[in-house]
């Protein structure tokens, strides 16, 4: 195993794959640095003096400038680097050539095929409230069906609760609006169960026109104040919802129908080499299948954003983009927040210094197909391809945003660990491999291994027979923990 990468020619840094004691000699490019400094796993190590002003380049970008002298053979991180980025910027379209080569396999994996034709690669009955008022009745009804029912035919029984759906105001309310519908419409759900109180902003009836043509034998409604009792109601449409949904079977589907939704957390400076590339590959295989990923945290686009636009699919689609990462700016501008306020102390711990370095290594999730879509926060997927989607960095948030536009699960890869878990099945890939032995509970498929001297390209193997064997069934770590959450984006006042 290398102790060290650089991982561009043009790089004036590497990055430590093993902890470094200061002292050690390493032979790069036929000369020999001493490390002036200990420089721990993930962490970055001056190849050349810098001055200040310098700038840091890694991946072949720059990451930032140095904002004091760095020798050569010093540490590279938050202390002594800067990032170059501020404010708004204007951007024009330079398309390149981003044609993949990869040969379509004809594989297949067991879904279940709904009325509408959409699949679903689970067949669970959701308890979705439309306002946080019920959420005790949701969970209560849950409990009661799971409780009643010895040997459970479908996938899982669950409640999703949420703070919102009354005195909300604008895009909040209509994003809360968004969310559950798509959620409800989700079609890793055999049915679902949407339940009321009555008097909240998010009415029933309402909410029930907002679904559009939905399966009405498969998605039925309780408003707890117009019964005598909501839970004797409530278990009477859950039985006959569990009693449809258990008669589902898996077919063989073709494995353009699968989408995939690409996110990370908790990022190491291991995180642009293994597990993000990885993922890269991974998306552009399944769109070389004529399935669809989906990239989003938009913050984590900053300073990376002119790779993803060079390879939008045409005008119209660069435009959307423009509008997505400065709409996202706005954002921060309005609040009066500092745009480029990244990363976080959990990324810096593991050796991420600037935003710039944390986007360049987070939008390789994204691989090298060309962006075929743009999606704001709470549309659902339209294209077949790489498509784009308006959210935050926020993990569960993002998650639950990926999920409500149609991914059937999430990659979340990761450099530090995190055992949350959305509403779809929520994989975790690390992106070293004491992480995957210290935490078998929480991470299901390890990238360290990439650098260990498995070929990227195996490991990509790998994870594409992983991931159908979740899409056939298999459960990941989350599922078997029953670790399901949803997380709705807030950005206004609140009642």
């Amino acid at each position: 195993m290398n102790t060290f990468l650089q991982i561009h020619p043009a790089d004036n840094v590497a990055v430590a794959l093993a902890a470094l004691p200061a002292g050690s000699a390493l032979a790069v490019n036929g000369a020999s640095i001493t490390l002036k400094s200990d420089i721990p796993r993930g962490h970055k190590l001056a190849l050349a003096p810098l001055q200040a002003g310098d700038n840091v380049i890694k991946y072949g970008y720059p990451i930032g400038h140095a904002v004091a002298a760095v020798a050569q053979g010093d540490l590279v991180n938050e202390k002594n680097i800067k990032t170059n980025l501020e404010g708004l910027l204007e951007y024009s379209y330079s398309p390149v050539n981003a044609t993949l080569s990869i040969a379509n396999r004809n594989l297949t994996f067991k879904g279940y095929r709904r009325k509408n034709g959409e699949v679903g690669i689970r067949n669970e009955l959701w308890i979705v409230p439309t306002v946080g008022c019920v959420n005790g009745t949701a969970n209560q009804l849950a409990g009661m069906l799971n409780a009643e029912i010895r040997e459970c035919k479908l996938d899982s029984i669950a409640a999703y609760n949420h703070s919102y759906g009354c005195s909300q105001l604008g895009d909040d309310h209509e994003n809360t609006r968004k969310i559950l519908r798509n959620i409800v419409l989700h079609p890793n759900a055999g049915a679902v169960l949407v339940v009321g109180l009555g008097c909240e902003n998010n009415q029933l009836e309402a909410f029930r026109s907002f679904l559009g043509d939905y399966d009405t034998e498969r998605i039925l409604f309780l408003e707890a104040q117009k019964v005598e009792d909501e839970l004797e109601e409530g278990m009477a449409l859950l039985r006959t919802l569990y009693a449809r949904a258990s008669a589902d079977v898996r077919t063989h589907v073709p494995l353009s129908e699968l989408r995939v939704g690409l996110k990370c957390g908790g990022s190491d400076g291991l995180s642009g080499i293994t597990a993000n590339p990885l993922l890269g590959l991974f998306s552009d295989f399944l769109v070389a299948q004529g399935g669809a990923t989906v990239l989003t945290e938009v913050p984590e686009m900053f300073g990376a954003e002119t790779i993803l636009m060079s390879r939008c699919a045409s005008a119209e689609v660069f435009d959307k983009t423009v509008h997505l990462i400065n709409d996202f700016k706005e954002y921060f501008v309005k609040n009066n927040q500092p745009i480029y306020e990244n990363p976080s102390p959990g990324n810096k711990a593991g050796g991420i210094s600037t935003l710039e370095e944390k986007s360049l290594g987070c939008t390789q999730k994204s691989g090298t197909s060309e962006v075929r879509d743009v999606l704001m926060y709470g549309e659902r997927i339209r294209q077949k391809g790489l498509n784009l989607l308006s959210a935050p960095g926020n993990d569960l948030v993002a998650a639950t945003a990926l999920g409500a536009s149609g991914c059937h699960m999430v990659l979340f890869t990761t450099g530090r660990g995190t055992p949350f878990g959305s509403f779809v099945p929520t994989i975790k890939i690390s992106t070293n491999t004491p992480l995957f032995q210290s935490k078998p509970g929480w991470i299901d498929f390890n990238a360290g291994s990439i650098v260990e001297n498995e070929p990227m390209y195996a490991a990509a193997e790998r994870l594409i027979a992983y991931l159908i064997g979740v899409a056939n069934g298999e459960r990941v770590n989350t599922e078997k923990k029953n670790f399901r959450e949803i997380a709705i984006f807030k950005t206004g006042v609140t009642l």
